[in-house]
């Protein structure tokens, strides 16, 4: 190996990048997923070859070095993003496990495969750069609560389309329509407060103190949640007569996965109101 490719940091992106590229070329190769869950894998591996392909290049030419003023730790957002590719591939790794993957299904079987390999790259690369690099903002428990925050949010809005998209037209009551619409902003709110986090030179157009607007947006997003899981499990489990499967046995795993994921964003939500608190 040489060039970008040379050294353990070179290697392992190399296969972070041809292990992803060749799970979406099995699965575009097979034919286009088209349900919610299959676009979120497709996405996924975009990602996963798009993230290490931008840093291999960035750092190769020296241009983070540029961007010292806006970044002033490049360490720490290359330890972000690669996290962030890391729980997403291990979600669309079990995601499509889940949903395509069957005994007979050789294209799924080796999509699956490659996906697999993909996330133990990730794993492994994420564990090398936290031992390195093991300090900002992205590595402590407030970047990494943050993270969580928006993952587990990706996660319960695939899983609220496809309830919506699978489920029958003439059932899709306005509680369940406005707990989507909560997730989706709290999602948007939480990227924008990671990047003002990472952009320092951002926070100089807050008018109050960003430790004081976290705290505020914890404490509307904890609420907006609470509200969320109640509407959604009202509404939701109320429909005895309106399934929206075919299939009997995976009727609510739609229903159970957003009411899980939102359970689990509220409570990250209100530990990171404690902390905001404390950092006052």
């Amino acid at each position: 190996m040489c060039g970008p490719f040379s050294g353990f940091q070179g290697i392992i992106r190399l296969v972070e990048m041809i292990s992803s590229a060749l799970a979406l070329a099995v699965v575009l190769f097979r034919g286009r997923m088209v349900a919610p869950w299959g676009v979120w894998c497709e996405f996924v591996w975009v990602l996963c070859i798009v993230v290490p392909l931008v840093l291999l290049v960035v750092e190769s030419r020296g241009w983070h070095i540029l961007l010292a003023a806006f970044l002033p730790n490049w360490a720490d957002l290359t330890l972000g993003l690669t996290a962030v590719c890391c729980i997403s591939v291990v979600s669309a790794t079990v995601a499509f496990a889940a949903v395509f993957v069957c005994l007979t299904c050789i294209a799924n079987i080796l999509c699956f495969v490659f996906s697999l390999v993909a996330a133990a790259c990730f794993l492994v690369d994420v564990v090398k750069q936290k031992t390195a690099f093991g300090s900002g903002y992205m590595s402590s428990l407030r970047g990494t609560l943050r993270i969580s925050e928006a993952f587990v949010a990706c996660m319960i809005l695939t899983a609220a389309v496809d309830h919506f998209v699978r489920g029958e037209w003439f059932y899709k009551p306005f509680g369940m329509i406005l707990c989507a619409v909560i997730f989706g902003v709290c999602l948007l709110v939480t990227a924008a407060i990671i990047v003002l986090n990472l952009l320092k030179l951002l926070q100089c157009l807050l008018v109050f103190r960003l430790n004081l607007v976290e705290f505020v947006l914890n404490l509307v997003a904890a609420v907006l949640y609470l509200l969320a899981v109640i509407l959604w499990t009202v509404f939701g489990y109320r429909r005895y007569r309106h399934n929206p499967y075919t299939c009997i046995q995976c009727s609510y795993a739609d229903m159970n996965a957003v009411t899980v994921g939102s359970a689990l964003n509220l409570i990250l939500y209100i530990v990171d109101l404690v902390l905001s608190m404390k950092s006052l």
